[in-house]
């Protein structure tokens, strides 16, 4: 089974477009979707953050993502650690995960993966890309923050332009009717090429 990474910088609408790959049929992981239950289940990344953030980095027993957001946004160096503690055990929960799929290959969803050394663990690795503009106004909706905080997050991560270079596919999402037929010819061309190794 390959293992494809669907990667894009945020606000570029990574999730739409795994969604897309899920109504094909193939099996998706959202990488920050399990890092965040993860976070408020794993007694190991608990007492790792407690340590690093102190005790306000839980809240009634919950993550409390405001405080470390404040924290980490404007500290690369404490968002690096923090990543430290959280993506080995995102790792494993994945590699439990995949053991029980069954398809020609399966879909992982991470924001950072360049930017982490992390494209070998994948067969192959689609972009999604949009307009900076695009990007900001679709997260300062989704999330009701600010530009700044937008372009502090978009500064963390590789520019579009890095990560297509490194990419097996590059999705161009600005209409989702022609982001839908690219999902499609690419899911194809997988099958293809997985079929023939």
């Amino acid at each position: 089974m390959k293992i494809v990474g669907l990667t894009g910088g945020i606000g570029s609408g990574k999730t739409t477009v795994a969604k897309m790959f899920q109504e094909l049929g193939v099996p998706l992981y959202i990488a920050d979707d399990r890092a965040k239950m993860l976070m408020n289940t794993s007694k190991v990344i608990r007492k790792k953050l407690i340590l690093l953030f102190g005790k306000e980095a839980y809240k009634d027993k919950q993550l409390n993502r405001p405080f470390l957001a404040s924290k980490i946004f404007e500290n690369a160096d404490l968002l690096k650690q923090m990543n430290a503690i959280v993506h080995p055990e995102v790792g494993a929960d994945f590699e439990q995960w995949k053991e029980k799929q069954t398809s020609a290959y399966v879909l992982k969803e991470a924001a950072i993966i360049f930017e982490i050394n992390k494209a070998s663990q994948y067969d192959f690795i689609i972009t999604v890309v949009a307009d900076l503009d695009q990007r900001i106004a679709r997260v300062m909706n989704r999330d009701n923050t600010t530009e700044a905080k937008v372009l502090a997050i978009v500064n963390n991560q590789w520019s579009d332009d890095e990560k297509a270079k490194q990419s097996d596919f590059v999705i161009i999402n600005h209409d989702l009717d022609q982001t839908k037929l690219q999902v499609m010819e690419i899911h194809q061309q997988l099958l293809k090429t997985i079929g023939k190794k």
